[in-house]
């Protein structure tokens, strides 16, 4: 990954930017030498053609992809719709990671547990190093570290 080829990310979405889409994108801005593109387009709902449009431009987003992110609330605000975006997923074969509902206040899904490649917490650098394991496998081991100071032993 580098900023030249930045990951492809899709997000689940139900064409408007609900508070985990926009705070999923705020925490992989957040994060220093992250490049990623995103494939989502929330805005992009057609006016015209009814359910089956909204499918094909779904699949379209879907398909540019390289990691499909399902935040469990939004799964909640709409199950059949987010259910679709995971099954075009899996049919395309893009890697699922299902994030937690911000606070842990909704547990998540088997819908979303079954077909998740891996679930996460909100946490930014834990967020960034499961797309990066994912979508390029690439190795993503970090050291925490922890200064203190000695006269306090």
């Amino acid at each position: 990954m580098s900023e030249k080829d930045p990951i492809r990310v899709y997000c689940v979405h139900l064409f408007d930017e609900d508070a985990d889409y926009q705070r999923l994108f705020e925490y992989l801005e957040s994060r220093d030498r992250f490049f990623y593109m995103n494939t989502a387009k929330p805005e992009a709902m057609p006016t015209a053609g009814g359910e089956e449009a909204i499918k094909e431009e779904l699949r379209q987003q879907i398909e540019l992809a390289e990691i499909v992110i399902i935040p469990a609330a939004i799964f909640e605000r709409n199950p059949e719709l987010a259910k679709f975006q995971l099954s075009v997923a899996q049919a395309a074969r893009k890697p699922i990671l299902g994030i937690q509902s911000f606070g842990g206040t909704v547990a998540v899904r088997k819908d979303i547990l079954d077909r998740a490649t891996d679930i996460v917490e909100w946490n930014d650098r834990v967020i960034t190093d499961a797309i990066r394991k994912i979508a390029r496998n690439e190795d993503t081991s970090q050291w925490e570290v922890i200064e203190f100071d000695p006269t306090d032993l």
